[in-house]
């Protein structure tokens, strides 16, 4: 019981010392750098000014493209707390350079970690992108006019097979359409089309018909029938 009561009175005592105000800060996440220039791998501390966070080391290091862990370099630090600044909060920066870079494949994530007896701090890393020369213009300019250009033109030409494509659809019936209404307007307004012919004409002129062949077939019957004096005679 008591060596629990002492576990508990160590971690308010930290807390209360600033144990938790202990950082380490990586800014910017994303460097371009040249072989020749070099690259500059930042890293802030961040901790309270007390005895037991003036002494740490510093580790740097960088992750390739494999996912390769490559220490770089490593240092002790003993700070001076500066006077009135006791229990203050010390922000440090401990940038490391390196020069030169030694080919392009020295792209990768470069960390910065801090260590104190009890406390383990690392950064979020900086991503490093290593090129072998620097800004060459290039004919980018003629390649997006082209671009433009291709794109400008198949628009074009889509649009204009669109439209041939409604007319083909839709004018044969606007040529009908307009076609009946000139007829419309052209036609007098008191003409009017011929009401067709009653039925029971069609059936007058039949009946008609029928009666003079059964006339004829009669008078002919007669011819035949009567005798020969008699067709003399008359």
């Amino acid at each position: 019981m008591a060596s629990n009561l002492k576990v508990i009175f160590l971690f308010l005592w930290l807390l209360q010392c600033g144990g938790g105000n202990v950082d380490v800060q990586q800014k910017p996440p994303i460097q371009v750098a040249l072989l020749k220039e070099g690259i500059s791998i930042p890293c802030k501390v961040i901790f309270p000014y007390m005895p037991r966070y003036t002494r740490f080391s510093i580790f740097y290091y960088w992750i390739n493209s494999l996912g390769q862990k490559i220490s770089i370099y490593s240092r002790s630090e003993k700070v001076e707390i500066p006077s009135g600044k006791e229990n203050t909060t010390a922000v440090i920066p401990y940038n490391h350079r390196i020069m030169p870079l030694e080919n392009t494949s020295s792209t990768g994530t470069y960390y910065c970690e801090v260590k104190w007896n009890d406390i383990q701090k690392m950064g979020k890393g900086v991503f490093v992108l290593a090129r072998g020369t620097g800004y060459i213009q290039t004919s980018y300019g003629w390649q997006i006019l082209i671009t433009v250009t291709t794109l400008l033109v198949a628009l074009s030409i889509t649009a204009t097979a669109l439209l041939l494509w409604k007319r083909k659809v839709l004018c044969p019936v606007r040529n009908q359409l307009n076609i009946r209404r000139q007829k419309m307007e052209t036609q007098p307004p008191s003409a009017s089309p011929p009401p067709p012919s009653p039925v029971y004409d069609c059936l007058d002129s039949q009946q008609v018909d029928v009666y003079s062949t059964l006339k004829n077939n009669t008078n002919n019957q007669s011819l035949k029938n009567s005798p020969p004096g008699k067709d003399s005679a008359l």
